[in-house]
């Protein structure tokens, strides 16, 4: 398989795991990008010990951490309301609310808890595809995603309750 093959197939997958753990669409387009760049680089190292896939992900798992480093950037920069049609502000700002309290949840979470449930949600991932990042079964990763929802569900009931 060439490199724009590899790019063509992969790009959404990559793409889709670093908006997750992200949460910036600038930020994921970027690292993106850069893992293709460090996977050519690379790709003569790659023994096919998993997939190339899982490959890829970790490229651009390293490279995130490498912009958070750089950056000293643990927030991803907040997106304006503008163009919102009139009455749908309310809703828009009770979402809104709503997927900062999430995310504010899940940023306090333990790993693995955190990265499984982004990767689950956000990047939209298969329980086989985490369980391939992670080295583990996919009925960990199932069992991992289930006990992070629970954690955020009574994070939520508690803050509710007060």
């Amino acid at each position: 398989m060439d490199m724009e093959e590899l790019y063509n197939r992969y790009f959404t997958v990559v793409y889709k795991y670093l908006f997750s753990i992200s949460q910036d669409k600038h930020i994921a387009e970027e690292l993106t990008q850069e893992t293709f760049f460090k996977a050519l680089q690379k790709i003569d190292g790659f023994r096919g010990q998993c997939s190339i896939r899982v490959w890829l992900c970790q490229i651009g798992k390293n490279a995130y951490y490498d912009y958070l480093r750089k950056n000293r950037r643990l927030v991803p920069a907040e997106e304006g309301t503008e163009g919102t049609a009139p009455g749908s502000m309310e809703l828009d700002l009770e979402k809104k609310e709503t997927v900062q309290r999430l995310h504010r949840i899940l940023h306090n979470l333990d790993e693995p808890y955190k990265e499984v449930f982004s990767l689950r949600v956000f990047g939209e991932l298969s329980f086989r595809d985490i369980s391939s990042l992670f080295g583990k079964s996919e009925s960990w990763a199932k069992m991992t995603y289930l006990r992070a929802k629970k954690k955020i569900q009574e994070v939520m009931e508690y803050e509710d309750y007060m």
